[in-house]
């Protein structure tokens, strides 16, 4: 049987245009797909999703994403905008009331499905997120195994929606509180964890009985699509999960996410400045939000703390990722007494590190995200050596590259300015301080307060100091806070409320049922 005739057809008016568009994106797809080199291609996707369906742009624009390693193009995707955000709004109201009236058991049964699928496709995830991001392949089996742990733990919550009964002192009455989805949620997340900033605030949502709209940064959004298309295979129905993207658009869509009265909650990693704008956007119709905003961690090493730990402590929280995480030590403050010691390993420690391509098997460390983040770490570099600090490992960016050599700064006077910004880059700046209310007055003396970390082998001044740090999550001997199980947010100007944990309840409403007559 001849398929001629059929070919012929599909290139008259008016299928010409759709079939040379489905050709268009089959080998769009096909070349992103290539470059990635995984075992199954199909994970990688060059188009929004909305409804169900695989779009591109209604204008046909295109964003480019690069490798930050070597600046090649890995593929393109929609530049959305508007319209498009409108339409993936709609979409998720109309899915909305099927996916809610779903039990907790069809719920969880669904997540635990899409956590499978990630961990089954565990290598190919990883590639994206080292391909797109840079942080090595370790690091991005690392992030896909922590994605995957936001389902397995909300899959578990969503069978653990429970209400309660409150005793009146009403004769005849009977109190009663439910839960309740809030019904469709934005998502914005930033490129430092493209696949488990997702995960933390769409496994909630999806437990919960929401459906979301997501928006992934430009830099990273192929995590974020290859998610999606594996929840659809998981079973997650049309319209629950859309993904718009966007880098152009970014200001109105994001204006139409957080102020579109279809939208019931918003939830944001990201800058402090941006979780600012965005709180003034949502506050026009008094949504629910949750915002992780920026970070400044003071790391904190006693005369009393075991070095080899204090050590390790500060090579894992400061230079994970190349120092792109939101919970990062940012000031290390080390006594006086311990200083000259604690300085002289952990430079030795920092100038074993090799910086490449993540995908090279001996490489510690991969680049920055881009040259702007490479520049922001440069500018820290010189206005802390113009103020008197000593280089004592690295201190240099990588000419033409987005790689900037991991760098310790020691004596580093209190007004640099990397002291009061988020650098957000492999740079180490040692202070010193003498006494404990001395050290707790420079560690609080920011606007924020997301993370913080001390060691020491003191009891009562473990107790005394944690509960004295100006931040939501404190890590005492040891650098490592990330779970899925925990109450993850910040005060002050770090954000609003918690994801992972119970964070479940962020993306539910209580709802109050007062039974007369009993």
């Amino acid at each position: 049987m001849s398929f001629r005739p059929v070919y012929s057809l599909l290139l008259k008016p008016p299928f010409r245009s759709s079939y040379r568009s489905v050709y268009l994106y089959r080998m769009a797809s096909s070349q992103a797909a290539s470059k990635f080199g995984l075992k199954d291609s199909g994970l990688i996707k060059t188009q929004g999703l909305i409804d169900g369906k695989w779009i591109d742009a209604k204008d046909g624009a295109t964003i480019s994403v690069t490798n930050p390693a070597t600046n090649e193009e890995l593929g393109t995707v929609p530049e959305m905008g508007l319209a498009e955000t409108k339409e993936a709004i709609d979409a998720a109201a109309k899915a909305f009331p099927a996916w809610s009236k779903k039990t907790t058991k069809e719920r969880h049964d669904i997540l635990m499905k899409l956590y499978s699928l990630m961990q089954e496709h565990h290598e190919d995830l990883a590639r994206i997120i080292t391909l797109e991001n840079g942080k090595t392949l370790a690091e991005g089996r690392g992030e896909n195994a922590y994605s995957a742990s936001f389902l397995e733990w909300f899959a578990g919550e969503a069978v653990r929606t429970y209400g309660e009964q409150i005793p009146s002192p009403l004769p005849n009455v009977r109190n009663v509180v439910i839960k309740q989805p809030v019904g469709v949620v934005s998502i914005l997340t930033p490129w430092n964890f493209p696949s488990a900033m997702i995960t933390r605030k769409l496994g909630a949502a999806l437990a919960a009985g929401c459906t979301a709209v997501i928006k992934p940064p430009p830099e990273t959004p192929f995590s974020a699509l290859a998610l999606a298309e594996l929840a659809r295979r998981a079973g997650v129905p049309d319209g629950v999960i859309n993904i718009v993207t966007t880098l152009k658009n970014v200001g109105e869509v994001g204006k139409e996410m957080c102020e579109s009265k279809i939208v019931k909650k918003v939830s944001f990693t990201g800058s402090t400045g941006v979780a600012k704008l965005l709180a003034g956007m949502a506050a026009t119709t008094l949504k629910k939000v949750s915002f992780e905003a920026g970070g400044n961690a003071p790391f904190i090493v006693f005369d009393d703390a075991n070095l080899d730990e204090a050590v390790a402590g500060a090579v894992i929280c400061k230079f994970r990722g190349s120092g792109q995480t939101c919970v990062c030590a940012n000031r290390i403050f080390v006594h006086s007494s311990v200083y000259a010691e604690f300085a002289s390993r952990l430079s030795e420690k920092v100038a074993a590190f090799k910086i490449g391509n993540g995908l090279e098997e001996s490489t510690t460390h991969g680049p920055l995200i881009h040259s702007r983040a490479v520049e922001k770490v440069v500018r820290h570099v010189d206005d802390a050596v113009q103020k008197g600090a000593q280089i004592l490992v690295g201190g240099k960016a990588v000419p033409n590259s987005n790689f900037f050599t991991p760098t310790i700064l020691a004596d580093v006077p209190v007004d640099a300015t990397l002291n009061s910004e988020e650098t957000f880059g492999p740079l180490a700046a040692l202070v010193k301080f003498d006494t404990e209310e001395e050290v707790i007055k420079l560690a609080n003396a920011t606007d924020v307060g997301l993370a913080g970390y001390f060691f020491s082998r003191d009891v009562g001044r473990a107790w005394r100091v944690a509960e004295k740090l100006e931040v939501g999550m404190v890590g005492i001997n040891t650098g490592l806070l990330s779970q899925a199980v925990i109450p993850f947010g910040g005060v002050k100007e770090s954000g609003l409320g918690r994801e992972g944990g119970h964070g479940i309840s962020e993306y539910m409403n209580e709802k109050l049922m007062v039974f007369g007559g009993i």
